[in-house]
């Protein structure tokens, strides 16, 4: 009977995987035949990637995670409190919804509470939806197993107010001028009554942000690597995942961490899937994911470009990661 009560206040939306399965060749095709080489940071969150990462958010050297948690767990009531007659929390690359079940937890002590989870993982996402459910009663979920872009477009038939959470520093793994476009286009889903929660990372010290992504128990190297595998799986590739290491740097000039896969010695790599033959040079970097860093000054300029206002912002103790409340503006 528990089983079926969780089932009935479970709904899920679901992208067709023939449209992602498609998208992943479309720009693998593109990244393989670039100068220099890439492959879209999206793409390493199948399932195992999910997974992986979630590991990666256990290390002791990746501090984010519990940066964020810490700021959540103070700060819960006041975050809630800035969105009266909530309706909804909608949430951006949920994942195992770990740190957003602090959230719930103080949002559910307030009664009924509906979670609108969005995640490229459908095995994640029903896994975490079905836990949350079982750990809160009165809380309904709409689980939505798509990209940002479909899975904003789906949330925005959600009730309003709602406050969606951009958790994880995620908006890292986009430049600047991808992350200005890519609020601006969330700011359109919105209406005035509703408020964003967008986690950014503020730390710079490179010794540390090094130590972050290429930790010593080998995580983030297995979950970048991962990406070979996920082609060589999806698309009849070729990878030797023993022909590529794992490299993180930190450039200051960009204020970035720099990850990619770098070809240990000269190979050439067939995509079947794609009649494309891929040569490397040994020593030659594939570029697969970016997390930028922001000051104080870059966080106002993003909020000024993409047409919201800063209403508040929490940092954690050691002043390394913010949590920052935005409210849309009105337009002119």
């Amino acid at each position: 009977m528990l089983g079926l009560q969780r089932e009935r206040r479970l709904r899920v939306i679901a992208e067709p995987p023939a449209t992602r399965n498609a998208d992943l060749a479309v720009s693998v095709r593109a990244g393989l035949s670039a100068s220099p080489k890439r492959l879209a940071f999206r793409f390493l969150y199948d399932d195992r990637g999910s997974r992986l990462f979630e590991e990666i958010c256990c290390q002791p050297e990746y501090y984010l995670t519990r940066a964020e948690a810490e700021i959540l767990h103070a700060h819960a009531d006041a975050i809630l409190d800035a969105v009266p007659d909530l309706a909804a929390v909608v949430e951006l690359g949920s994942g195992n919804a770990e740190k957003t079940r602090i959230l719930l937890a103080a949002l559910h002590r307030r009664g009924r509470a509906h979670y609108v989870p969005i995640d490229i993982s459908r095995g994640i996402l029903e896994a975490s939806s079905q836990q949350l459910l079982h750990d809160f009663p009165r809380l309904e979920v709409t689980a939505i197993a798509a990209d940002y872009h479909a899975g904003l477009r789906l949330a925005a038939d959600q009730a309003h107010p709602q406050l969606v959470l951009w958790l994880g520093s995620n908006i890292g793994n986009l430049t600047r001028p991808q992350a200005s476009q890519f609020l601006r286009r969330l700011r359109a889903t919105l209406e005035p009554g509703d408020r964003l929660l967008v986690g950014i990372d503020t730390c710079r010290d490179a010794k540390v942000l090094e130590r972050a992504y290429d930790d010593r128990a080998g995580k983030t190297a297995d979950f970048n690597l991962n990406l070979l595998e996920r082609i060589n799986r999806e698309l009849a590739a070729d990878f030797d995942l023993e022909g590529f290491a794992h490299r993180a740097v930190y450039d200051e000039e960009w204020d970035r961490v720099e990850l990619s896969l770098v070809a240990r010695e000269a190979q050439e790599v067939h995509v079947r899937a794609l009649d494309l033959a891929v040569h490397f040079a040994a020593g030659e970097a594939m570029h697969t994911e970016w997390s930028h860093k922001y000051g104080p000054r870059d966080i106002e300029t993003l909020c000024r470009e993409s047409g919201f206002g800063l209403q508040k912002q929490w940092l954690d103790g050691q002043r390394r990661y913010s949590l920052n409340l935005l409210h849309p503006l009105l337009a002119g």
